[in-house]
């Protein structure tokens, strides 16, 4: 799995705290299509950016946002599920299954650990997906997986029920964690790792500085 900003066919804007680190703002500007959640299309566009789609029910928009991007509010009011399931489950709706998501981090800490939880249904719903902070990025992954990395780069595993880890490129041996924890705080010691178990555990990368 690669995650390179530019393989992906979208990019979601969250209304967490805005980005500020180099990462996700290139992937902000590498924006092939960009899609808000709600209320994260006023920071959108006090930024600079034309969002291609805003998903929620709207009441978090500006005046101005609101009547300037009419055209492209798709305003979904049930309340079962949140704003970016929302929008992920519109991309897919429009053939987009390649997604980048930022600023879905930050302000408030369960609505991050909501967001990056959610990670792992959006991998079962049959949508590749990636969640970049300004500190590093959250990859949901099912069997076995490689990625490209860098040598000392920081590595975590947090397990969602898989068995029978097998880990290659990795300065700690991993095994089947029974809490989140233990899976932590690992290192990349190759260029490329590989990680293969039975069922879907969630990887996080802090960036390279």
């Amino acid at each position: 799995m690669n995650t390179q900003f530019s393989n992906y066919q979208a990019v979601i804007l969250a209304n967490g705290e805005y980005p500020s680190h180099e990462v996700p703002l290139s992937i902000l500007q590498q924006a092939a299509y960009l899609a808000c959640c709600d209320g994260a299309a006023n920071a959108c566009v006090a930024n600079g950016f034309t969002p291609d789609a805003i998903v929620g029910d709207g009441d978090s928009l500006s005046d101005e946002v609101r009547m300037r991007f009419a055209d492209r509010i798709h305003r979904i009011s049930e309340q079962e599920t949140n704003d970016l399931t929302k929008t992920v489950t519109y991309l897919r709706s429009i053939g987009k299954h390649y997604i980048a998501i930022v600023g879905a981090t930050g302000l408030r800490e369960d609505h991050t650990l909501g967001n990056i939880s959610l990670l792992m249904e959006y991998m079962r719903m049959g949508v590749q997906v990636a969640m970049f902070t300004d500190y590093g990025v959250f990859i949901p992954c099912n069997g076995k997986q490689q990625f490209a990395c860098s040598e000392g780069q920081q590595v975590s595993i947090f397990n969602f029920g898989a068995k029978h880890f097998v880990g290659d490129g990795l300065r700690y041996p991993i095994y089947d964690f029974t809490n989140w924890w233990q899976g932590t705080l690992n290192e990349c010691i190759k260029k490329v790792i590989t990680i293969d178990a039975d069922g879907d555990y969630l990887l996080y990368f802090k960036h390279v500085e």
